[in-house]
């Protein structure tokens, strides 16, 4: 049912699962935090990507972290087929990014990009030669390269530059104040100002935090988003099933719903 769009060769739908609560990211608090990972077991995991693939998501961004790769290990070995956009942080400082995609493709990731607290240390250096460098080795991988950033004008600036860029991972929320040690900041005059400089960039661009971690409401979120970003992008979204065990399902119907009726 859910429409796709492409990413050089890569055909998505447009709504992508998110990883940040498989993780344990809420963003809302470090109870909250843990009651994700108790839920998220491996086996819950699994099963929640089995659900992504029945309802026709067919792609998840996830972290690129051992936890994560040991887990799509077992579920790719039992059959599954979702594609995996890994974005690629700092998860050890004891390893190069560069070692980070390595990893990653050799365990089922299909893209790959740079995470946004990186890439925003990159904008507030000006150093478009690194950012470049890493392009350069997703790509040598064959498979296409995107950047993340929590503030318009880190994409502003990555959109304007000579680097291999395929894709952009744009947070609806400005929330690069978390790794400012300033906690989350969800400004509700944000989403605006990301769409503005989504709808500038000529690539296609991911979409993450539309419902400013769990603080919108779904259909809010979801037609805001749709009305405000290009037609060549997406939205990640990240689903605790353990708040509602058909979130997956009616997500994908309210997305299917909002893009059919517009």
């Amino acid at each position: 049912m859910l429409p796709t769009v492409c990413i050089d060769d890569l055909e998505v739908t447009r709504l992508i699962l998110g990883g940040n609560p498989f993780s344990g990211f809420s963003h809302q608090s470090p109870e909250r935090d843990q009651e994700m990972m108790d839920y998220y077991t491996v086996a819950r995991l699994k099963e929640t990507l089995r659900k992504a693939e029945a309802a026709g998501i067919n792609t998840t961004v996830m972290r690129s972290d051992t936890h994560i790769q040991r887990m799509l290990r077992e579920y790719y070995n039992e059959g599954g087929h979702i594609q995996w956009i890994a974005q690629v942080g700092h998860d050890s400082e004891a390893f190069t990014l560069e070692w980070a995609v390595d990893q990653a493709v050799a365990n089922g990731a299909v893209a790959a990009f740079i995470h946004g607290g990186v890439v925003d240390q990159f904008y507030s250096e000006r150093n478009a030669k690194r950012l470049a460098e890493l392009m350069d080795h997703i790509h040598s991988h064959n498979i296409p390269a995107g950047v993340a950033g929590h503030a318009p004008q880190a994409h502003l600036w990555a959109n304007q530059l000579d680097a291999d860029i395929d894709f952009q991972v744009v947070c609806f929320y400005n929330c690069g104040s978390l790794h400012d040690g300033k906690g989350d900041i969800f400004d509700q005059e944000a989403p605006p100002k990301a769409c503005e400089a989504i709808r500038r960039i000529q690539r296609p661009v991911l979409a993450y935090k539309i419902m400013g971690a769990g603080r919108i409401e779904p259909r809010q979120a979801f037609q805001y988003a749709f009305s405000n970003i290009k037609n060549t992008d997406a939205v990640v979204v990240g689903m605790y099933l353990g708040d509602n065990e058909n979130m997956i399902e009616e997500n994908v119907q309210m997305v299917t719903d909002i893009i059919n009726a517009g």
